[in-house]
């Protein structure tokens, strides 16, 4: 049996994803989480000097959304054959174009500028990106609530994750968005994902 170490910051961030994952196939690993300051001692261990990271049977892997791929298929997460493993990836490509979007919002340090990107990705931006999502739900999801196939795959722990930073930001982003609640709504019933949200460590990011 493989045994598994996941390496970040004491934080959700990047990492959130596997962490999810994990959860979600009641898998055991390693939560390895740096302090900052304790970060620089261990950058020269890492294939590319960046977390996170992944370290299967000694191997480290890096690119969140390269490890998030692999665990999700080691796990039965990722569709039921090669094509639904394409319509879930092609959901989280949709997911990473918002990301990619928020990113300069979120990292912004000066707080009138900050507001101001915020208020602009909110407003002229994410609502495309949400609609996108619903269409490929609708597409996909076989009339359930479920992205893909009707069952709970890593695109559906995604958007989860992905939504949650949105709300912190703006509680009212996905209340045009009925398809998109409700599949929060079942990511959070599942039992093992609900009991990983209790217990897991509240941090700022």
């Amino acid at each position: 049996m493989s045994t598994y170490k996941l390496y970040y910051f004491n934080g959700r961030g990047r990492a959130e994803i596997s962490r999810l994952i994990f959860a979600a196939a009641g898998q055991k690993y390693e939560d390895v989480r740096f302090e900052r300051e304790q970060w620089p001692g261990h950058k020269s261990e890492m294939p590319l000097g960046q977390v996170p990271v992944l370290e299967v049977d000694g191997t480290k892997l890096p690119q969140s959304t390269s490890m998030a791929r692999f665990l999700a298929k080691q796990f039965q997460l990722a569709g039921k054959d090669n094509f639904e493993q394409a319509k879930v990836d092609a959901v989280v490509d949709t997911i990473n174009d918002a990301i990619t979007k928020f990113l300069p919002s979120r990292m912004e340090q000066d707080e009138a500028k900050k507001q101001e990107l915020m208020n602009k990705f909110f407003a002229d931006e994410l609502p495309a990106h949400l609609q996108q999502l619903e269409v490929l739900g609708k597409l996909y999801g076989n009339g359930g609530a479920f992205f893909v196939g009707n069952q709970l795959t890593w695109a559906d722990l995604y958007l989860f994750e992905m939504t949650n930073n949105l709300l912190q930001a703006n509680g009212n982003c996905l209340d045009k968005h009925a398809w998109l609640k409700q599949n929060r709504a079942e990511v959070e019933k599942q039992p093992k994902i609900a009991e990983y949200i209790k217990n897991r460590p509240q941090t700022p990011f």
